[in-house]
């Protein structure tokens, strides 16, 4: 894993954390140019057919894309696919399609 940068900022789990924690902020990539970027489902209705156009957009300005899902919106990502995620990709958007 790559070393984090940037101020600390304060994030919030809403998972039943029991302690806040404070993590550095990893400073985003100056250019998409060759890194993967991670689109990943939570599993909502439809959002797999945002990421379909989305991914498409991506790729057709040469980027390279690499898709995951949740297995339900309803629990948190498990570690395993968060883990994958920060293996293989620079960026990662998450979305949903309330």
């Amino acid at each position: 894993m790559k070393p984090l940068n940037g101020p600390a900022y304060h994030m919030l789990d809403p998972t039943a954390e029991l302690a806040a924690e404070r993590r550095a902020r990893r400073a985003p990539p100056a250019s998409l140019e060759g890194v993967t970027v991670g689109l990943m489902s939570i599993s909502k209705e439809r959002s797999r057919e945002f990421f379909d156009t989305f991914e498409n957009r991506l790729v057709a300005r040469g980027l390279r894309t690499e898709r995951f899902e949740k297995p339900t919106h309803t629990k948190p990502a498990p570690e395993a696919l968060v883990q994958q995620m920060v293996e293989r990709c620079a960026v990662v958007v998450i979305g949903l399609a309330d």
